[in-house]
């Protein structure tokens, strides 16, 4: 008899266990159990679900029927795999937490979840006591392992009809809130279900082994991409997954290699920073097929794949829309160094508009709505924010999802990601995007990384604002005024030579750090703040004297 629901993440793993149990689930690389201090090795399908039955057992008093979410604090860890599916499995969604968050962010997240209860790694449980302590939030924490609170008992239980699960409640992932506080987005089993069913349709350059895949993974759970496309494809599959606990550049073609990996999934920043490692003759001795992501720089596309063997192919989605209208350049030709992100499927409507809601011509920018085709435009979506049925509304506004992402649409129909809407800087009526100019200043042979973020301008009303993160530890702290001004003056012609003018730095600051999200993406928020701070404190080069159109040429 089955535990799991119909229609649920954990009837997944039920199903997998019966049909694939002595295949590994789960696998857990030398290097991430030394830095995590957790066991190496496998984890198979069937220990995986005999772990979970355990839990399903513990958790059982919590499960009457009625809406709950369990917050969990465990990271990468199997902890965090097993607990979100046994939770599942008696009907409580799971509010992870990103563990990067401090006091006031937790503080945000417990409260705005209304979790009743918090489930964290043992180094964290007192900071999370004290944390629901101060905030005077009646919310028990405890460890694994440990015995559960008695919990109030909660209205509306009872059972439900199995045909409801697929629509119930899976997990609420926290935006990163880059322009206010996070948003909770409403995931249904649903909506990770048609992840690992779209996934698996893909073909092309994504096409699985049926035999079983072994995916990497250095982003987070909670996020998306890992909890579940990762983690979907991967169940629906049979397949191997495993989870870093973060990105860790000299370790990663040890750790690649090691684990079997097939599949890699990555964020735009890790192709950049792999690139700048010393050649090493071990790094093509990998089984990966292809990788899987987002946002990799157009002028690092073609030289990764030419350097490490694998194809990088680019995807688009956002947690709010999922597989819903999910768009990906898994066939050839991808339009490598383009930001060609594909073209939408027959699945998907898209439009992209100006920002008077028109249609924009190809060739030009605007804003990429979407929605699922079909008499359900929600298909595959998020459910809505938590506890926002305005900010739902507004970005549902027409019946098409505003992502909020600036793209244009090629002539034969392929997307280009340009930047986020937030990110775009305007300068004396032009549009600049910030990734743009981060993606050249990255090509310089002395820059590790670079952050553009947009500052106010009294004449030119913004203007471009580059913190750069000099090559060699220390660098941006160690560097004398001369040495500064000299350098800025060697990006910005470096800018100068491969951009509009109007695009290079009118500012530029190096720094010891740049602020980072979890997911290893630019925190834009912080570094718009850091941008701000830099210049009010003086400790930035003014540039903007060198920003002067080429001369015309004679015809």
């Amino acid at each position: 008899m089955s535990v799991a629901v119909p229609g649920t993440v954990a009837r997944l793993l039920e199903d997998a266990a019966q049909r694939n149990g002595g295949k590994p689930f789960l696998r857990i690389t030398r290097d991430t159990a030394e830095r995590s201090g957790i066991e190496a090795g496998d984890l198979s399908y069937a220990e995986a679900w005999s772990r979970t039955l355990a839990l399903i057992r513990d958790f059982a008093e919590l499960a009457d029927g009625a809406p709950g979410r369990v917050a969990l604090l465990l990271e990468n860890r199997p902890e965090m795999f097993l607990h979100w599916l046994a939770l599942n499995a008696l009907g409580i969604s799971v509010a992870p937490l990103n563990p990067a968050w401090r006091s006031s962010e937790l503080a945000y997240a417990l409260a705005h979840s209304e979790a009743c209860l918090v489930i964290a790694l043992p180094g964290r449980v007192a900071e999370l006591r004290d944390v629901v302590r101060r905030e005077g939030l009646d919310v028990p924490v405890c460890a694994p392992g440990e015995d559960l609170p008695q919990l109030p008992a909660r209205h509306g239980g009872g059972a439900k009809p199995e045909n409801a699960a697929a629509d119930r409640e899976c997990a609420l992932l926290y935006t990163s809130g880059t322009t206010g506080r996070p948003k909770g987005c409403m995931l249904s089993n649903r909506y990770f279900t048609t992840i690992g069913d779209w996934y698996t349709r893909l073909g092309g350059l994504c096409k699985l082994n049926r035999q079983g895949d072994c995916l990497i993974t250095p982003l987070p759970m909670h996020h998306m991409n890992a909890m579940a496309c990762s983690t979907m494809v991967m169940l629906a599959n049979g397949g191997c997954i495993v989870p870093l606990d973060r990105f860790h550049p000299r370790s990663w073609w040890r750790e690649v290699r090691e684990s079997g990996a097939t599949i890699v999934h990555y964020l735009g920043v890790m192709p950049a920073i792999l690139l700048k490692l010393e050649q090493d003759p071990a790094e093509c001795g990998h089984a990966v097929r292809f990788g899987f992501g987002a946002g990799v720089g157009s002028r690092q596309h073609r030289p990764f794949e030419q350097r490490f063997g694998f194809p990088l192919v680019e995807a688009w989605a956002m947690t709010e829309t999922g597989a819903g209208a999910a768009i990906i350049a898994n066939h050839e030709p991808r339009k490598r160094g383009t930001a060609c992100f594909g073209r939408p499927g027959p699945e998907v409507e898209a439009r992209i508009v100006d920002s008077g809601g028109n249609e924009a011509p190809a060739e030009q920018p605007g804003e990429l709505w979407v929605r699922h085709a079909g008499s359900d435009a929600r298909r595959g979506f998020f459910s809505g924010y938590f506890r926002d049925a305005e900010a739902t509304a507004e970005a549902w506004d027409g019946g098409w999802f505003h992502t909020g992402d600036i793209v244009a649409r090629d002539a034969d129909g392929d997307m280009h990601f340009i930047d986020r809407k937030s990110n775009m800087i305007r300068r004396s009526g032009e549009n600049i995007a910030a990734v743009e100019v981060e993606g050249v200043l990255a090509e310089h042979p002395g820059v590790a990384e670079a952050g553009v973020a947009a500052v106010p301008d009294e004449i030119r009303g913004g203007e471009v604002f580059a913190c750069i993160r000099p090559k060699g530890a220390g660098a941006g702290v160690a560097m004398g005024l001369g040495d500064m001004q000299s350098a800025a003056q060697d990006l910005v012609r470096h800018c100068l030579e491969r951009l509009a003018y109007f695009k290079a730095p009118g500012y530029v600051a190096f720094v010891d750090a740049l602020p980072h999200t979890a997911t290893e993406k630019l925190d834009r928020a912080a570094l718009k703040s850091l941008a701000a701070d830099l210049m009010h404190r003086g400790e930035c080069v003014d540039m903007r004297s060198a920003k002067r159109p080429a001369p015309s040429r004679a015809a």
